[in-house]
Parts: structure tokens; C-alpha cells; sequence
């Protein structure tokens, strides 16, 4: 059968109601298969997030610590996952790793983990983004001025709770705007997460594609989808942003 894409576009079959229908070969409709897809989208940017923002915290504090061998391995760390791209991290993971594992672990991995293609997701997606997240932090915190830090070590603050106490809440404050991108290019980033199987937007967006071929209205509708979670993401950023903000607060020199 031709693809309704071929032709013409002012031959193309508009049908908005395609969402309701059921697909060809089951009982749920193509919203269904929408919902479900917008459901693991956010399930896999959520948690991979969650590692994102945990490892890049770590990873940025130890690229600014006067420990060269700790500022060194993060350093690395950076490097290896910002240089590599996404997808073929992906593929590495899911292909790659489980076969360097011990054998047993090896078979559990490729048999019997359960969900094995949403953790292979979350786990690289988070990985990937750690290393954006730990530039950000770095930068945050070696944006105050040094005062800071001395003032924090002259009250008896060991190295550690000046962090702790003083540099990282300032510098959290301050880079709640790059890590807001952050947080939406992982929502965006999860779509490569198709590649390896998981029924998240983009995999359901084609299977509805190949199996309705009404193209137009479901990337339209998968469009918006993406535009609405990125958007609220967004917001949700900026009241955080509005919450915490430091007034009359530019930062001093280094």
C-alpha cells in the first residue's frame, strides 16, 4: 500500500479522528498507544535525571577540589561521556557491556533482567547528561568568589561542609538556568531510547505512522506532546528559580 506521504500534499487524507480508532491488529486505540508512549518518555527522563543531577553534583564538586588525582578521574569522567555520542553510548550499553560482564551475570542481563531496555536507558541517559550536569556545577561554583570558601574554612568548616554549607547552595542558586536546559534536552534525549526497544513516544509515534499511515496528524500530535512535558519542565524551573534566587546577588571575583 502507498504511503499517504507520497504524492501531493493537498491529496493527503486528513483524519484527526485517527486517535480514537482502534489499531488494526488489537483493542487499544492510537491515543492509547500515545498515552503509554508519553508515560515511558517520562519514566526514563525522570530517572535518568535523577542520576544525571546525583553524579554530575559529584562529579563537578571533585573537578574543583585542590586533589589533583580526584580532579583528574572526574575530569575523565567528563571527557569519556560528553565525547561520545548518545546513540552509540546507547548501543554500547545494551550490546557491549553486558557481554564484558562475568558469565553468569552476563546471561542474567541478557535473559532474565527484567525491563532490561528502560534501565539500559535510564543508566546511559544519565550518564550522558552527568557529565553536561557537572560542567554546570563546576562552573557554578567557581563562579563565587573566593571569599567565600575562606570565610566558610575561618569559621572551622572542614573542606567538605564548606561545600556542603556554603559553596554548593550558591552555586546551585546560580545555575538553575543551564541545568533547566538540562532537564528539558533529557526529556528530548529520551527518544533515542527507541533504538533499543522501549515503547516510549517516539517508537510508539512510528509504529502508529507505519501501522495507520496518517503520518501528518500523529507527528503533529507527538509534536505537542514533547512541546507540553518540555514546557512544563520549563516552568517548573523557572518557580524553583523564583524561590530560591539570592536578591541583589551578581557574584563577586574570583
Amino acid at each position: 500500500m502507498p504511503s499517504r506521504f507520497s504524492g501531493n500534499a493537498m491529496n493527503y487524507h486528513w483524519n484527526w479522528g485517527i486517535f480514537l480508532q482502534q489499531v488494526q491488529a488489537g483493542e487499544e486505540t492510537y491515543l492509547d498507544w500515545l498515552i503509554s508512549g508519553l508515560g515511558w518518555t517520562v519514566a526514563v527522563a525522570l530517572a535518568a535525571w535523577s542520576i544525571a543531577l546525583l553524579i554530575g553534583s559529584l562529579i563537578g564538586t571533585l573537578r574543583t577540589l585542590p586533589n589533583r588525582w580526584l580532579a583528574m578521574a572526574a575530569t575523565a569522567h567528563v571527557e569519556l561521556f560528553r565525547n561520545v555520542p548518545l546513540l552509540v553510548q546507547l548501543l554500547l550499553w545494551f550490546f557491549v557491556v553486558p557481554e564484558l560482564l562475568p558469565r553468569d551475570l552476563s546471561l542474567w542481563v541478557k535473559q532474565d533482567m527484567p525491563a532490561k531496555e528502560f534501565f539500559t536507558a535510564v543508566i546511559c541517559l544519565g550518564l550522558f547528561t552527568s557529565a553536561r550536569v557537572a560542567e554546570q556545577v563546576r562552573a557554578g561554583i567557581q563562579s563565587l568568589s573566593r571569599g567565600q570558601k575562606m570565610a566558610g574554612l575561618a569559621i572551622g568548616f572542614t573542606l567538605p561542609q564548606t561545600y556542603r554549607y556554603v559553596l554548593l547552595p550558591m552555586a546551585f542558586r546560580i545555575i538553575i538556568p543551564p541545568l533547566t536546559s538540562e532537564f528539558m534536552n533529557i526529556i528530548k534525549n529520551s527518544s533515542v531510547a527507541f533504538a533499543i526497544g522501549v515503547l516510549e513516544l517516539t517508537f510508539q509515534a512510528r509504529q502508529m505512522q507505519e501501522d495507520s499511515e496518517q503520518g501528518i496528524e500523529t507527528y503533529l500530535a507527538v509534536t505537542l506532546l514533547y512541546f507540553i512535558v518540555a514546557f512544563s519542565a520549563n516552568r517548573g524551573m523557572a518557580l524553583i528559580e523564583r524561590r530560591t534566587r539570592v536578591p541583589g546577588y551578581i557574584g563577586g571575583a574570583k
